[in-house]
């Protein structure tokens, strides 16, 4: 099961192993469960301290738990074979459980070690989603660090019968004690604070007790962290209030346009801005929701931003870096059947709807490059364009209109998603030349029509927006706010794209660095008055 370079790179791993490891298995008589005893057997010669046995009763097969030889009570549970991104799960779940320390903070630790409650959970993944490692480490980690959280991971192309039967139609899919739980990209901060009811409480008295910043950004994805580095590098005191630190860089798979890097993934890169922003005296605040911003009423003062857990934090200036999300359709049953068959990412979700029919709603990079990938994956494809034309870069329309299981509407305009009330059956769009409506059938509809920006919480605020909500800024990235500046998707700047973002947060700090030495503290305008 493991090549030469993957055996030799974990022999040394398991050589952090610090006591022994037991590897339990449920078989069947099928190629995966040979698989799974091959892939186990090789593990277990690699390291006196991993053990292999064959004898478990679990009644998904193959399935086999690793767990601490000296306390049976703590364990994690993988049903099919976690290779592909999840091999590193894998990896990560033998050293955890042989007792070599992870890279978490310690106040995590102890909050998953003093949960009370049972909580079982399952987890549906595939292999080719970049998404799904974040919520299987988490799980396996706390599953591995209390007795009374189990996490039974699941790839689901293995168990398609019992992902059909639950309805999985996206994954990352979250059960919790046999109901759904969450779907989607979590943490293991952001999987705590959903089932642990007092830490958004704690979490709120920690922030309150912070001295003001001198320059606060907002956001944690490619703009806000450039925008950090280079305000904590002029020696400003510098704090990052994110939802979630590396934005929507997380949810995207292929980069190819980063200048001096022919390619990299989204995980990767949230991953290399969170290592650069850690060698420099930044306090990052992560699951930390902006709800509302007021402005100093002085140049030099404090603004104030409010967060959804009620902390309030004060700066002297203030970097919006937001970002965007995906834009919804907006049609009746997008949103009723929301992971029941519409999906927003295809290489997470493509895998559920291999040999199946589905559509793609847009016409531009994203969306041709997405009709691409599932082309490879699904029976047919629909891809569904407003415009008369696709928008897409031409080699993409080349590669695109060369694929024999597509077709591809133009001016077509998507009215409706229709469904049996449990799953996606179909869509309905018209015809804009004719005026004529059609229905397509299919089990499948990705959505890639663009962006909105993360800005609905500052419409009160005096900051000027766009239109389509996006904070109006300048040539040097200030907004009509003293003090406050703004960069990346959020803004008017016309461009979205991860190295212009960069850029921007760039300029913005410069500009937010300008801004702060030309007017006084409030210390110094209060010594001023008297």
């Amino acid at each position: 099961m493991l090549d030469a370079t993957m055996t030799a790179q974990l022999k040394q791993y398991l050589a952090n192993l610090r006591e022994p490891i037991e590897l339990v298995a449920s078989l069947g008589d099928d190629e995966k469960s040979r698989q799974t005893r091959e892939l186990l057997e090789e593990i277990a010669a690699l390291h006196d301290f991993v053990s292999a046995s064959f004898d478990g009763d679990d009644a998904r097969r193959p399935s086999f738990i690793i767990r601490r030889a000296s306390d049976a009570e703590k364990w994690v549970r993988f049903a099919g074979l976690p290779m592909g991104h999840e091999f590193t799960s894998l990896v990560l779940a033998l050293l955890w459980a042989g007792g070599h320390p992870p890279r978490v903070e310690a106040d995590t630790l102890e909050q998953i070690a003093a949960l009370e409650g049972d909580f079982a959970f399952e987890m549906y993944f595939s292999l080719s989603c970049h998404n799904c490692p974040d919520v299987v480490q988490a799980l396996t980690l706390m599953a591995l660090y209390n007795p009374r959280i189990t996490a039974t991971l699941i790839e689901g192309g293995t168990f398609q019968a019992e992902v059909e039967e639950r309805g999985v139609m996206a994954v990352p899919a979250t059960f919790l004690n046999g109901e759904m739980f969450a779907s989607g990209k979590m943490s293991v901060e952001e999987l705590l604070a959903k089932i642990d009811t007092g830490a958004s409480a704690r979490a709120a008295a920690k922030m309150a007790d912070k001295a003001p910043f001198e320059v606060l950004v907002v956001g944690g994805g490619p703009a806000g962290a450039a925008a950090s580095i280079y305000t904590a590098r002029k020696g400003f005191s510098t704090g990052i209030a994110a939802e979630r630190f590396g934005g929507q860089v997380l949810d995207t798979m292929g980069i190819e346009n980063f200048i001096s890097v022919p390619y990299t993934e989204g995980p990767k890169l949230a991953a290399q801005l969170e290592a650069h922003v850690g060698e420099y005296d930044i306090d990052v605040m992560n699951l930390a929701t902006a709800a509302k911003l007021v402005p100093a009423s002085q140049p030099g003062g404090y603004h104030t931003l409010t967060l959804e857990n009620g902390a309030e934090l004060k700066a002297r200036s203030v970097i919006l870096a937001t970002g965007a999300r995906w834009r919804n359709l907006g049609v009746p049953g997008e949103q009723e059947y929301r992971n029941k068959g519409v999906a927003y990412c295809p290489h997470c979700d493509g895998p559920l709807f291999k040999g199946k029919r589905v559509a793609v709603i847009g016409g531009g990079n994203s969306g041709v490059e997405a009709a691409i990938d599932l082309a490879g994956i699904v029976g047919h494809v629909t891809l569904v364009e407003f415009d008369t034309k696709l928008r897409a870069d031409q080699v993409l329309q080349d590669k695109l209109r060369s694929m024999t299981n597509v077709d591809i509407l133009l001016n077509a305009q998507t009215t409706e998603v229709t469904g049996d009330g449990s799953k996606v059956n179909g869509l309905v769009y018209k015809d804009r030349a004719t005026e004529e409506e059609h229905r397509v059938e299919l089990e499948g509809v990705f959505v890639q029509i663009g962006l909105v920006p993360n800005t609905e919480w500052l419409k009160d605020s005096g900051l000027e927006l766009s239109k389509f909500g996006e904070i109006a800024i300048d040539h040097k990235a200030a907004t009509n706010l003293p003090g406050i500046f703004a960069a990346g998707d959020c803004t008017t700047v016309p461009y979205k794209q991860i190295i212009v973002a960069m850029g921007e947060g760039s300029k913005a700090a410069l500009s937010a660095f300008d801004y702060l030495i030309r007017n006084a503290a409030p210390a110094e305008l209060a010594q001023a008055a008297e």
